[in-house]
């Protein structure tokens, strides 16, 4: 059981890297590093490695390789030990690790059609949110994986404190989504000076709708934030379990530093270390709430024969 809790942790950390890296493929313009050619990189299994664009691209499709073998490794040692204790069964490990297989397809073919197109932004922004998809599936499985090696009991939050965390976890997918459109259609300039745009609470109507976009992903971002430090405050008020406000807790200190690398990404004029580290921090976040959720659900302390504890 420990190479599965292994296993699965290994899983999330290289699904965490390739989301968290993705981003430096279109902050270089490498995101056609290879062509239009796919699988192959320029015609090649190993293309000539003379240009920093293919670098990039040609290590990113790796990293992708490599994620891919760690989900198709997991679910298989899943379906091998789904006889064990706390494996099958609506809260055990198998059924997170076959959908992950599922996504992971999905990814792969997006991924393709994405180079074929030539990044379409709206079909850039689903291949991300599948991702994202795909990490939050391989992290349940990994937290599931933990939990059978150390069964603690640990109760749920109130029925506000769980809607509260689904809420926070919901916004934050929708900013980074929104996010992923700015970037993607060269808008992260379009709304100038924080946090107003253009010194306006709305910005003036374009043609392009840039600053439109652009403002949508900041106020989703305020009203994520807004959100968790209500959270913050009613887990606290209302004596939630202590880990969930730990995790929320975090969370916000996350999201805290992330609206001030936004904040000081736009007043420098949007340097390249801080595009990506802002995209990096993004998906911890992600993460981050992946794992609120979690814990705002009840685990009993031991798994019984092929059942698990989350619904």
């Amino acid at each position: 059981m420990r190479t599965l809790r292994n296993l699965a942790t290994a899983t999330a950390a290289a699904a965490y890297a390739l989301v968290a890296l993705s981003p430096l493929v279109r902050i270089t313009n490498s995101g056609l590093g290879c062509g239009e050619h796919w699988p192959l990189c320029n015609g090649h299994i190993i293309p000539p490695l003379d240009n920093p664009q293919v670098m990039i691209e040609w290590g990113h499709r790796l990293a992708a390789l490599t994620v891919s073998v760690l989900v198709v490794a997991l679910a298989l040692l899943a379906w091998r030990k789904r006889r064990e204790p706390g494996v099958a069964g609506p809260g055990g490990v198998l059924r997170p690790t076959l959908l992950a297989v599922v996504l992971l397809v999905v990814q792969v073919l997006l991924g393709a059609v994405t180079v074929w197109l030539t990044l379409p932004a709206p079909v850039v922004v689903i291949h991300l949110g599948n991702a994202m998809a795909l990490l939050a599936t391989v992290c349940v499985a990994a937290l599931r994986a933990q939990r059978i090696l150390r069964p603690v009991a640990a109760p749920a939050a109130s029925p506000r404190g769980v809607r509260g965390a689904f809420l926070v976890a919901a916004l934050t997918a929708a900013a980074l989504l929104l996010g992923a459109l700015t970037a993607n259609l060269g808008a992260g300039a379009a709304c100038l000076g924080f946090p107003l745009c253009n010194g306006r609470l709305w910005p003036l109507p374009s043609t392009s709708g840039l600053a439109e976009v652009q403002w949508a992903h900041r106020l989703v971002a305020y009203m994520d934030f807004l959100a968790l430090i209500w959270l913050v405050i009613v887990s606290r008020t209302g004596r939630e379990p202590e880990r969930f406000q730990r995790a929320a807790g975090g969370a916000l200190g996350l999201l805290v530093v992330h609206i001030g690398i936004a904040a000081t990404m736009i007043l420098t004029f949007l340097p390249t270390a801080l595009r990506a580290t802002h995209a990096a921090l993004g998906a911890l976040i992600w993460v981050a709430m992946v794992y609120l959720a979690w814990t705002a659900t009840a685990h009993p302390g031991a798994p019984t024969e092929g059942r698990g504890s989350l619904p």
